[in-house]
């Protein structure tokens, strides 16, 4: 299926890694059969044999060519060099949208200056910054040193939207709200490995996605006499430090780190995922578990109230270890009823959450950008025609 007009779209991200790099990935693929040209620049430090894995997948339908920098994490001089390959890339294929992802994307991307639409999709990133802690101190600012900069801007959650205007400041480019999306194949159920244990978790390791409430709750548990088993599937930061938790609280033998794995091969590890997240944007992993049919236990934070729509109440709070061992409790005790509201969470994931509908809109947000600045540039032009007569 082609859109009526086609566009050279550069995407520019940190990471190829987690939520980002898989909307990123999905939303070059479907741009690419909808008649378009696209091309990538992402970071050549991250990523790992995985991230190869899916861009010598993708590279073959990147007509404007995939770019591996070095990008590090944090500000710093070398971002100098990476500006310039940015720039240097928007010049040599002449796109009409550059569009940066996560903070480090978005903040290259938007330095450029020509006739390419800047876009911005925050992806959480800067947005979960306090302004009282340093980060925030230092990368608060900077986004609103970077909004003037930017024509369009994405929000995958009406949440991140909210949060934006309350910690950086109101848009003044356009403004779309699009969901993250999913494809059909998603919806094919899950066959659990033999014995698997009652939670799974799937994630990054690191404090913002909760892991420790996770084990503090499995440790209460334990205490008044429920021993539950979780296995807990991915890599980061805080992996030695959640490990030494489960051996302070009692339940190593509960708590088993079995490393990253594909999401359905992880989706088999276990009878309920839990998502005890302390912030987020919107999910991927909250859709992929619903999609498949899985119990979800998550937390009501960043856009995962979305994902739920009226029932959303059941959300826990996040940080709530004690809310968090009830609701366990409270799905384990009754599958039947569990498996139920499984089942109507994956028809509203189906119904709400496409991957086609996601491109399709985004495609048509930078449509609408273009015509935008094409209508400006149009009014501003006559307008300095009339004044040099």
């Amino acid at each position: 299926m082609r859109s009526s007009r086609s566009l050279k779209v550069l995407h520019v991200l940190r990471t190829p890694v987690g939520g980002l790099f898989r909307h990123v990935v999905d939303l070059a693929h479907g741009q690419a059969e909808h008649g378009h040209q696209v091309g990538m620049i992402v970071d050549a430090l991250t990523g790992g044999e995985r991230a190869e894995v899916v861009l010598s997948t993708l590279t073959p339908t990147l007509s404007l060519g995939l770019t591996r920098v070095p990008m590090s994490r944090h500000v710093g001089w070398g971002d100098v060099s990476v500006w310039r390959q940015v720039a240097r890339c928007l010049a040599e294929t002449n796109a009409d949208i550059v569009h940066g992802h996560g903070a480090k994307g978005g903040a290259y991307a938007r330095l450029t200056d020509g006739r390419a639409i800047r876009v911005y999709t925050p992806h959480g990133g800067s947005l979960h910054f306090s302004a009282r802690r340093p980060a925030g101190m230092v990368y608060l600012p900077l986004e609103r040193l970077l909004e003037p900069r930017t024509e369009l801007f994405l929000f995958e959650s009406a949440y991140a939207e909210r949060m934006y205007r309350a910690r950086i400041a109101d848009p003044s480019g356009a403004v779309r709200i699009v969901h993250n999306g999913i494809s059909s194949a998603e919806f094919a159920p899950i066959k659990p490995k033999p014995q698997p244990t009652e939670l799974v978790f799937i994630g990054e390791l690191r404090r913002l996605k909760g892991v420790d409430v996770l084990i503090e709750a499995i440790a209460r548990l334990a205490q008044s006499g429920r021993s539950v088993r979780a296995c807990i599937v991915g890599e980061g930061p805080d992996a030695g430090a959640l490990g030494a938790l489960a051996c302070q609280r009692g339940v190593v033998d509960l708590v088993e780190f079995v490393g990253p794995l594909p999401v359905r091969k992880a989706l088999e590890r276990g009878r309920i995922v839990v998502v005890p997240s302390l912030a987020e944007s919107l999910p991927y992993i909250v859709l992929e578990a619903a999609a498949s049919g899985i119990p979800v236990i998550a937390t009501a934070v960043g856009g995962i109230p979305e994902i739920w729509g009226p029932q959303a109440f059941r959300l826990i709070p996040p940080g709530d270890t004690p809310a968090l061992a009830a609701a366990i409790a409270s799905e384990l005790a009754d599958p039947d009823s569990s498996r139920a509201r499984a089942l109507m969470l994956r028809e509203r994931v189906r119904k709400h959450f496409s991957v086609n509908t996601m491109v399709k809109q985004i495609i048509a947000a930078y449509q609408e950008a273009l015509q935008l600045s094409s209508a400006t540039s149009y009014r501003r032009t006559k307008a300095f025609l009339k004044l040099s007569r």
